[in-house]
This record gives C-alpha cells, sequence and structure tokens, in this order.
C-alpha cells in the first residue's frame, strides 16, 4: 500500500482502465492490443459487486481501475499474465477497499473540496481528451451523459487525496537527525570490503589438457604479454583482450566489475596488491589456465561516506515510515468497519 496519490490520480486511473476497453471514447494515444493468449487473463469491467464496505457497494469496474493501476501494461497485452493474476486482484482488492474507507473517513470529518480545486481538476482531466467531443462521448459512456457524476467521481478522488496528505504525507517527513542516526546504527550495511577492479586477458587450455597444449598456452599467453606492455589505456587493453583473450570478458573488452580481494584466488591477489592503477601484472598462472591483469583501480575497505548516501537513505526511510503509516492506518480503518466480499 506504497502508491502516492497525486492530484485526480484514483480518478484518472479509473478512466484509463475503461478506455482501454471502450473504443467509442479512447484517447489520442490509443493503447495497442496483443493477441489474446491462454496465459493472460483478460480484464473486463461490469457493474458486478465485488465487496460492500459499510453498506456501500463496490463493483467489478472498480477492481479493473486497481488492477490497471497495479499492472499498467495490462492495456498492452490486452490483460494479466495468468500467473500474476490472482496477486494482483488480492492487491487490487485490499487497495480498493482502502480507498473507499478513506473515502468515508473524510466524509465523517465533513472535509470539503473548494470549487477552485474542483475546476483545476476538472481542467486537467478534460485536456487528456483531444476534443470537447470526445469528452462528452467519454461522459455519455461512463455516466450517462451526468456531469455531475463525473464531478462526484473527481470529488471522491480529491477527498481521498487531501485526506491522506494529512494522515499520512504530513506525517511521513523524515529529518538529517533520523538520517544520520539510521546510518549510524547501521553501519555495517554501508561497510564495504577491499576490492579491485581490473581487465583480463586469459588463455585457456582444453580440458584435460596434454603438456604440448599447455606449451601452447603459454606461447599464447607470452605473445599477448609482449603486446600488452605497450598498450598505454584501458582502450588499448581492452581491444588486446577482445582479439586473444578465451574466457567471456572479452566482449567486454575484458573489463570484470570491481571485486572483493577475499574472492580473488590467492596468486592474482598477491600479483594486483604489488601494482599501482594503470599498471600490468606479470603472467600469473591459475591451475592450467594463463591471465595477464590491467590494474584499474584498488578500493581499501571502509564504510560509505555519509555525504554519498543520504539523499537515497533519506529516500527509502520516508518510503518506510509512508507504507507504515498507510498500513497502520488500514487497520485503524477495518477495525470497526463492516466489510462483506460478494
Amino acid at each position: 500500500m506504497n502508491r502516492t496519490f497525486s492530484i485526480c490520480a484514483l480518478f484518472l486511473l479509473f478512466t484509463a482502465a475503461v478506455n482501454a476497453q471502450v473504443a467509442s471514447h479512447a484517447r489520442t494515444v490509443q493503447p495497442q492490443q496483443a493477441p489474446k493468449s491462454s496465459s493472460v487473463t483478460a480484464l473486463k469491467p461490469t457493474g458486478k459487486p465485488v465487496a460492500r464496505v459499510n453498506g456501500s457497494v463496490l463493483t467489478e469496474a472498480d477492481l479493473v481501475r486497481e488492477e490497471y493501476a497495479i499492472f499498467p501494461y495490462a492495456r498492452q497485452h490486452n490483460g494479466i499474465p495468468k500467473d500474476m493474476a490472482p496477486q494482483i486482484r488480492e492487491g487490487a482488492m485490499k487497495m480498493l477497499i482502502f480507498e473507499e474507507l478513506v473515502y468515508q473517513e473524510a466524509q465523517h470529518r465533513k472535509m470539503t473540496v473548494t470549487p477552485a480545486r474542483m475546476q483545476n481538476a476538472e481542467a486537467q482531466f478534460r485536456k487528456q481528451f483531444s476534443s470537447p467531443a470526445e469528452f462528452n462521448a467519454f461522459l455519455q459512456s461512463d455516466f450517462q451523459g451526468s456531469r455531475d457524476l463525473f464531478l462526484e467521481k473527481v470529488r471522491r478522488s480529491l477527498l481521498i487525496e487531501a485526506f491522506l496528505k494529512i494522515e499520512v504525507d504530513s506525517k511521513s517527513g523524515v529529518t538529517p537527525a533520523e538520517v544520520r542516526a539510521y546510518y549510524e546504527k547501521n553501519s555495517a550495511r554501508f561497510a564495504h570490503p577491499e576490492t579491485y577492479t581490473f581487465q583480463s586477458i586469459s588463455i585457456i587450455p582444453p580440458e584435460h589438457a596434454s603438456a604440448s597444449q599447455i606449451a601452447e598456452g603459454r606461447k599464447r599467453v607470452e605473445k599477448a604479454y609482449a603486446q600488452a606492455q605497450q598498450s598505454k589505456t584501458s582502450r588499448q587493453f581492452g581491444a588486446l583482450a577482445e582479439k586473444t583473450s578465451d574466457d567471456d570478458y572479452r566482449v567486454v573488452l575484458g573489463q570484470h566489475k570491481p571485486v572483493p580481494a577475499d574472492q580473488l584466488p590467492p596468486q592474482v591477489k598477491k600479483a594486483l596488491q604489488s601494482l599501482q592503477p594503470g599498471a600490468i601484472t606479470s603472467i600469473i598462472q591459475v591451475d592450467q589456465a594463463f591471465t595477464i591483469l590491467h590494474l584499474q583501480e584498488h578500493a581499501p575497505s571502509g564504510k560509505e561516506k555519509f555525504a554519498n548516501v543520504q539523499a537515497q537513505l533519506t529516500k527509502e526511510l520516508h518510503e518506510s515510515k509512508t507504507n507504515q503509516l498507510r498500513s497502520a492506518l488500514d487497520q485503524k480503518l477495518r477495525k470497526d468497519a463492516k466489510i462483506e466480499m460478494l
């Protein structure tokens, strides 16, 4: 339950789901329809009741709108993959009931939406249609031509948004002090091991190679080593790796991501320890394979600086706090509610 509610977002999602099924009022940008498949569950909005919350009936159309919000690619795939459908429907039902409980509580508190806010929301929504005629066709198809019914749906969405701003958004802020405290308390998370970043050229004789095959591998690597010593840059070394190396890294110019020192073979680690970035090792033999490494970076073990992780950590803590507040609000609203699955 971690979705962010923006102006008229719920209503826009509702119409997105319906527009995917009703061509008469489709938007200017048409969703592509994929061929039907037995592995896809088609979404067909209807007025069939699916739940009752404190007496208010929620319909299949409402539920489909939530499914599209969770899995927006359904419009491109003409439905939801069958292996995902049960989980998505369960999540959509939970969100649908949560929204209805929020809306009812907003009404109970006598919250209102100003005329100016309504006018702005309606204006923003109308921009999705290419012409007044297209918008009117939408009203006719989905609201029996009633602008009042349409505006009631907009008002509902805005009330939900306003309520969540009060009960969730305004309480989910994270201070720099809280972020710093988390960083200090969870220092192990931000520790990083000693790593080496390098390129490789590897000559690998066949499995169960004979003495002559191993000797041939030695000749190849010695030739490659003589050429590697002439390379001045990572690009030059990489071009040689692409041309002569036997390992899979040749397709990425011999490039390896940072490797923790404790994951390297002892002879490789020993060879790298004596180098400065930009230098090339001598020929290293690991079992029957021969390799040459170009050291690019050596990063000692340490702890990531707070300044480097502060922004991402602030975002994570904010999202976590938001989810906790939403969950607590959901439990509180459900506590005395009468919810019936139909």
